[in-house]
């Protein structure tokens, strides 16, 4: 019989993640889900169909053999793993999809571990948008035996791809994680830089943007689509916020750290996020990094008075 599959967390990625599950993940039985705030499960089932409401944890993980979670940050993860642990989780598959601190998911997989559970890092490249698309991509890490069991809800489910890490510690997913979303740090910050030299120098935003898309089709183009339609600052709701991107810089610096060097690039553009929070506050969003520049060049934060 298939397993049953458990959701703990519903923020920007988790609900585009269920939702894919839902759709291409062949389930049997319906998706159980879980949010601290039980109206955005509400509203999500009803969005999805096939899911169900959970009302506690430990009602959720006597019906689950799979749990997956996407939460926001290190205390959020090792405070819910803690809540999960107080249930029986012998031979259940415990699946952190968070962006945290390798040292952090050392914790969850020695405590899951020393219950009896299985764990699983299986941390997620790409925007919310990617995730409501299902182009996710998954990187997994852990006993190859569970792994296993995680991949079919991974490439062509919730993802379009998978970086293998089987029978590594779970901490290598969650490192690389980290390092990975300083390309996107930098990226952003470069491409702040330049719009704004664009701008002031007389070439022109529209005409930076054609060379972007011709030269950097993916991630650099929606990015600069982004900062030149405004959405940077214009949405309610961040797509990667600023606070979480601060959190990211912090770990990656802090690993940086203690091999012995420095990421420079993160501390520039971790510069201008400070700024971005100061102007937005949680609304803020990474791609404020391009307001942020605007404003210490003299340009107003926003592009579009």
């Amino acid at each position: 019989m298939a397993p049953q599959l458990a959701w703990v967390g519903l923020g920007n990625m988790g609900r585009g993640m269920c939702k894919n599950l839902v759709e291409k993940g062949n389930l049997t039985q319906k998706l159980l889900v879980y949010n601290r705030t039980t109206k955005r499960a509400s509203d999500l089932v009803a969005k999805i169909g096939h899911a169900e409401v959970s009302t506690s944890l430990a009602d959720l993980v006597s019906k689950a053999d799979i749990i997956f979670y996407c939460l926001g940050d290190d205390a959020a993860v090792l405070d819910t793993v803690d809540e999960l642990l107080k249930s029986d989780v012998t031979g259940k598959i415990l699946v952190d999809c968070s962006t945290i601190h390798p040292d952090s998911t050392e914790k969850e997989a020695e405590k899951i571990k020393a219950k009896k559970g299985s764990f699983v890092a299986c941390p997620v490249f790409g925007a919310p948008a990617a995730a409501d698309a299902g182009q996710l991509v998954c990187v997994l890490a852990g006993e190859a035996s569970s792994v296993e069991k995680i991949k079919p809800y991974c490439e062509g489910v919730m993802g379009r791809a998978i970086i293998d890490y089987s029978d590594l510690p779970p901490a290598k997913a969650t490192l690389l994680k980290v390092l990975g979303n300083t390309f996107i740090a930098s990226m952003v910050e470069t491409l702040s830089e330049g719009h704004v030299v664009a701008e002031k120098s007389g070439l022109g935003t529209k005409q930076l943007h054609q060379f972007i898309e011709t030269m950097f089709p993916g991630p650099y183009t929606a990015y600069s689509n982004r900062m030149l339609s405004g959405d940077y600052y214009q949405r309610e709701e961040p797509l990667f916020a600023v606070d979480l991107a601060r959190k990211d810089a912090r770990h990656a610096q802090a690993i940086a750290k203690e091999a012995g060097m420095t990421m420079k690039n993160v501390q520039l553009a971790d510069s201008l996020l400070v700024a971005v929070k100061e102007h937005m506050g949680a609304r803020g969003d990474i791609a404020g990094m391009y307001g942020a520049k605007r404003k210490e060049s003299g340009l107003p934060f926003e592009n579009q008075q």
